[in-house]
């Protein structure tokens, strides 16, 4: 749908008709579906956010710290996931030196200041819409519309080549830099990844250690399969984001189904409310991740040593399968509905 369309028929008004909570001050991020600039200094203010308190708590741990005293018997929250990276320890996991962890935080800090100082700019001085930045500047190359699969599809190719990077730079440092504690050894060392796709792949369907298993990944016993699985997801989540950056279209495999149809020269998501229906699968992929996270909290004692993490983890487990459940079956389902509501709110 073109931007004079928009404007003719905004969206924001027919949401009225099904919520009345859209122009209060409580409704949050919602407000701003149809202002680009100021959602994206939303973002990356929550971004700020979530850099800031982890970087505050990993500083606060560090210097409450008791040298002697098991990691595990500490209640500690994020110094047991920097120590399984093989930072600041020592053989049989011992804590070494806690600078490092002080080092982390710091950075934090400081990704912390720069994500908050794009959202303030984003939110007070930026274009409230970035459809209306300069024609051929960064910012109205990564304007969407939330009706345009193309700029949909390009912004999230982004997306997911960050994770991909984030993926590499894990894996990387694991095979070549600094290497990972291994708890079957007792020590830090680097990980000669196993790169051999029909095991790796075996997990997902549950194929590990020579037989079938209902935990899946989280049956991975050895670190080189651990560090592979990595290489396999950045190298597959990589070919996805170029895919979608370059070809920024509805593959003929969807085209063929009823799920797009054509308005105005491009491609409409057909049942949805697109924002809703994006912001759906985002909830829905986040719980889908909490749950499936939450078996390895549980079973997978290779990424949760039991040098750093209590021995029973099942109430961290729970925790976090309930938290998942709801995001995926609350959330997820909600804006799925409220997506369903508002596009048939459209031939009103």
């Amino acid at each position: 749908m073109t931007k004079s369309l928009q404007k003719q028929d905004p969206l924001s008004l027919r949401t009225a008709e099904i919520s009345g909570f859209e122009y209060d001050w409580w409704a949050g991020n919602v407000r701003l579906t149809d202002l680009s600039g100021k959602l994206l200094g939303a973002h990356l203010c929550h971004a700020a956010l979530m850099s800031f308190v982890p970087g505050a708590l990993v500083i606060q741990e560090a210097a409450y710290f008791q040298s002697g005293v098991p990691v595990s018997e500490q209640s500690l929250a994020f110094i047991p996931h920097l120590a399984t990276l093989g930072i600041g320890v020592g053989a049989g996991g011992a804590v070494l030196d806690t600078s490092p962890f002080v080092l982390v935080g710091v950075f934090h800090f400081f990704i912390a200041v720069i994500c908050l100082a794009g959202g303030l700019f984003h939110t007070y001085s930026g274009e409230a819409d970035l459809g209306e930045a300069p024609e051929g500047s960064v910012a109205s190359r990564v304007n969407y519309d939330w009706e345009d699969f193309e700029s949909t599809s390009y912004i999230m190719g982004f997306h997911i080549l960050c994770l991909s990077i984030a993926c590499f730079l894990f894996a990387g440092n694991a095979a070549f830099g600094n290497g990972l504690y291994d708890p079957l050894v007792g020590e830090v060392r680097q990980i000669s990844p196993n790169l051999n796709p029909i095991t790796l792949v075996g997990y997902i369907f549950g194929f590990a250690n020579g037989g079938w298993t209902p935990i899946g990944m989280a049956a991975v016993n050895n670190m080189e399969d651990l560090v592979g699985g990595h290489f396999l997801v950045a190298t597959l989540t990589a070919i996805g984001g170029v895919f979608h950056i370059l070809y920024r279209k509805p593959t003929p495999f969807f085209l063929r189904r009823p799920v797009f149809s054509v308005v105005n020269g491009g491609w409409v998501r057909q049942g949805f409310c697109n924002s809703e229906a994006i912001l759906s699968f985002s909830v829905a992929g986040v719980g889908f991740i909490a749950v499936s996270s939450s078996i390895f909290v549980r079973y997978c004692d290779l990424a949760f040593p039991a040098e750093f993490y209590a021995l029973d983890r099942s109430g961290s487990a729970a925790i976090q399968l309930a938290l998942g459940l709801i995001w995926m079956l609350g959330g997820g389902l909600w804006h799925n509905v409220r997506g369903e509501k508002l596009y048939a709110l459209r031939g009103k």
